[in-house]
């Protein structure tokens, strides 16, 4: 990837990073001020670790091992620049029912109605591929023409060969969703791989300069 690319990506996540909302209800989203970027995913496959890595950040986004912790649309800005918005995961989630029923609700109508939403990363587990819900939802942002990218998490985890595999057979299976971009970024928050790479390919969602 070309360095001068890699250099704007590494200055945009370098920016302070702050949260400045949480929204339990669509009513209670921030101002649609700043091109979005939004990071969903089961539960449990690391998104707030994820968005930490970027933003070189530990406890930025709080993180748990018990799935269905971030029950809220968390809105975190980076330098008046993006919002990264972190998603509740949706599958399986240690709350009640009718928390679950209302999140899901609520990740819909954002997905369907934010003007400014820019990209979806798409987080999948490297150990596990593609599961029936994350195509269901692939197959909705396909028809709500919101664009989507799938970032493997945990790359550190499986072995190589099966890795290839994965991201293989993920490829394969983009060619048929039109809302999809074509590349999967894969990556470890543990171990920083493929961080700066993925920042890279963020930088052009970015407005060019601090809104101030």
């Amino acid at each position: 990837m070309d360095a001068a690319l890699l250099e704007r990506g590494r200055n945009l996540f370098a920016q302070d990073c702050n949260f400045i909302h949480g929204a339990m209800q669509f009513d209670q989203l921030p101002a649609p001020v700043l091109p979005e970027l939004a990071f969903a995913g089961r539960s449990n496959v690391g998104k707030s670790s994820l968005v930490n890595a970027l933003t070189g950040q530990k406890t930025l986004a709080r993180i748990s091992n018990t799935p269905g912790r971030t029950q809220q649309i968390n809105f975190f800005d980076l330098g008046q620049r993006l919002m990264l918005v972190d998603l509740p995961g949706y599958g399986y989630a240690r709350a009640s029912k009718k928390s679950i029923a209302e999140w899901t609700h609520l990740i819909h109508l954002y997905l369907k109605g934010r003007v400014n939403l820019r990209r979806i990363c798409l987080l999948i587990d490297s150990r596990h591929g593609l599961k029936d819900n994350d195509r269901a939802l692939m197959t909705e942002l396909d028809h709500d023409a919101v664009v989507f990218q799938i970032v493997l998490t945990k790359s550190d985890k499986p072995k190589v060969v099966e890795l290839e595999k994965t991201v293989a057979a993920i490829t394969a299976e983009l060619k048929k969703h039109p809302a999809a971009m074509p590349d999967v970024h894969v990556t470890s928050s543990f171990k920083k791989l493929g961080i700066e790479q993925l920042r890279a390919d963020l930088v052009q969602l970015a407005t060019n300069k601090p809104l101030r």
